[in-house]
């Protein structure tokens, strides 16, 4: 396979991956495209191949994907440890519907693999300054409380969450946070896909 070829292949490969994770994400592309800081036209370029693009920009998509630029090549040319160590502090900061309201979202794993099995997050809230919107997604969530004190929502039921408190709920019913108190507010959502999720 001659340089020309290869550049298409990945580019096609590249723009296939980015398309999937958005649609996934039910995200628009000017959803990504503002929160990647490019422009519509040239995401959509991308997406369809027609264009090549710097690392940079590569790495701007995958952080408003909310994925690694790693990710990204899956399938393609993927070399790397079946282990993942992420160090204190370390975890990428992605962008989720609640960012705009106070949280801080610190993805905790990165899936190298066809399929996504879980998301593990570290999620700060500093003020009460904002109502949460109800969240809602595939698969089975878990949240373990490290400090602070919150309310926190799941369909007709209101549970007060403290530090060594968990709870796990289905995704697909709608939840979020309620009424704030004792911050910061700290703590850890790890989320469990199913098999009908990876099915769909």
């Amino acid at each position: 396979m001659n340089k020309t070829n290869q550049t298409l292949d990945l580019a096609q490969h590249l723009g296939k991956t980015i398309r999937a994770i958005r649609l996934e994400n039910k995200l628009t592309i000017a959803n990504v495209s503002d929160l990647a800081g490019i422009s519509r036209g040239m995401l959509s370029k991308i997406e369809n191949a027609q264009t090549t693009t710097s690392l940079d920009s590569l790495v701007s998509i995958a952080n408003a994907l909310g994925v690694s630029v790693s990710h990204l090549f899956r399938g393609y040319d993927n070399v790397g440890d079946s282990a993942q160590f992420v160090k204190k502090g370390q975890g990428m900061e992605v962008v989720r519907r609640g960012t705009s309201c106070g949280h801080s979202y610190h993805l905790l794993n990165y899936d190298h693999g066809p399929k996504k099995y879980f998301e593990a997050f570290f999620l700060q809230i500093h003020d009460d300054s904002e109502e949460f919107p109800d969240f809602d997604h595939p698969g089975t969530e878990f949240i373990y409380m490290l400090s602070g004190e919150m309310e926190y929502r799941h369909g007709q039921h209101t549970y007060v969450l403290q530090p060594g408190d968990s709870l796990t709920f289905d995704g697909n019913t709608p939840h979020g946070p309620g009424a704030l108190s004792h911050f910061p507010i700290v703590f850890l959502s790890i989320i469990i896909y199913t098999d009908s999720f990876h099915e769909q």
